[in-house]
């Protein structure tokens, strides 16, 4: 499975606008160390009216009006992956013609990441963007992407995540209608003290969420479950002595500011899945050539956030240097460590989800291997 996933995401992908070109494009960072960096993001066509879009069915809901949606994400307004919802948004409205208006509220200004999921099934928010890890236990099955595959970057990890969802179409979402999902490029470890061998690891407080925090605790470390919006001050105050995460938020969260040290452990590189899902009755309710329309964009969108995702990591990592921090790399006989000590990371995962969801299991362990 993982071999025909990974080849799945070598072939281009056909998009309505250039994507890569979006996501490479410097936007101004803030100065505010809570503040994000902004990303690439693409632009909406042009606002002449789309004479593509699918045509109306004679049993579909009338629209008098246009249809106001409103979108709840915990990204700040200046982060990459905030600009490239927004695009989104955007992207829906110039389709259907202004028949659908979408209000971005980020920064967790409607429901915060960890209530964003409930957020949505319960009408506080239309749509939402969130991370699944940050409601433990509450996607047992999706968790099964976040596992320390060793994934190459954003885009791959964004069509595997995708991928996976489409197979196994897990009941743990079937009480949201799902837009698309994507996820952010290998997890690494950066630091306030160097890591470069599994010793160095011993008891050291890092920042950590959902499996993430799992591997971490295989590693020898201790995890503390933060989000990201607490982990700048955290690493501040030496709450803890590091982060598990993307090269991303050493720029978007300006966390180069306050660690050392990165070690490009990317061969056990985790991810975190994000969904984006909308409200299913606020879905039912759109006629059905709206719901085609939209579908359409959100095909083409999560290649958007999967090529941001990298585009991000080049500039955490290019930031990270300009702060004068190092990166190391392990030696192939320390990988093999690493990936030695968190085999029991994916056994008890297996274990655990073949109570749950035993059907999943060949898929999960093919994924794995």
């Amino acid at each position: 499975m993982t071999a025909s996933i990974l080849a799945q995401t070598s072939s281009p992908v056909p998009q309505t606008s250039n994507p890569e070109a979006q996501a490479s494009s410097p936007v101004p960072q803030t100065s505010n160390p809570e503040a994000q960096a902004s990303s690439p993001a693409p632009e909406a066509e042009s606002s002449e009216p789309q004479k593509d879009s699918p045509v109306p069915q004679k049993d579909d809901p009338v629209m008098t009006e246009p249809c106001q949606l409103t979108y709840s994400i915990f990204f700040p307004a200046e982060h990459g992956q905030c600009k490239a919802a927004i695009a989104w948004a955007k992207q829906v409205e110039l389709r259907t013609n202004g028949q659908v208006k979408i209000t971005v509220f980020p920064g967790g200004k409607l429901t915060d990441a960890k209530q964003c999921y409930d957020g949505v099934v319960r009408g506080k928010s239309d749509i939402g963007m969130s991370c699944f890890a940050y409601t433990r236990d509450r996607f047992p099955v999706m968790e099964a992407v976040d596992l320390p595959l060793g994934y190459p970057n954003g885009l791959v990890a964004t069509r595997v995540v995708n991928a996976f969802y489409q197979q196994v179409n897990p009941r743990e979402l079937s009480d949201v209608k799902v837009m698309y999902l994507h996820a952010h490029g290998p997890g690494l470890l950066h630091t306030n003290k160097p890591v470069q061998y599994l010793p160095d690891l011993y008891q050291m407080k890092i920042r950590s969420t959902g499996l993430s925090a799992k591997i971490i605790e295989a590693l020898g470390a201790i995890p503390v479950a933060m989000p990201q919006g607490d982990t700048y001050k955290s690493l501040q105050k030496g709450i803890v002595a590091g982060t598990f995460g993307p090269m991303e938020v050493l720029k978007g969260w300006r966390q180069a500011e306050v660690i050392r040290y990165s070690t490009n452990c990317k061969q056990i590189g985790y991810t975190t899945a994000m969904f984006v899902v909308m409200n299913r009755t606020k879905w039912s309710s759109l006629p059905k050539n709206i719901q085609e329309t939209i579908t359409i964009v959100n095909q083409e969108w999560s290649d958007v956030h999967g090529l941001a995702w990298d585009a991000l990591d080049d500039q955490g990592r290019d930031f990270s240097i300009q702060n004068k921090n190092f990166i190391f790399e392990l030696s192939d006989k320390e990988v093999e460590k690493w990936k030695k000590a968190i085999e029991q990371v994916m056994y008890h995962y297996l274990d655990k989800t073949q109570v749950k969801t035993y059907r999943v299991k060949p898929i999960l362990i093919a994924y794995i291997n």
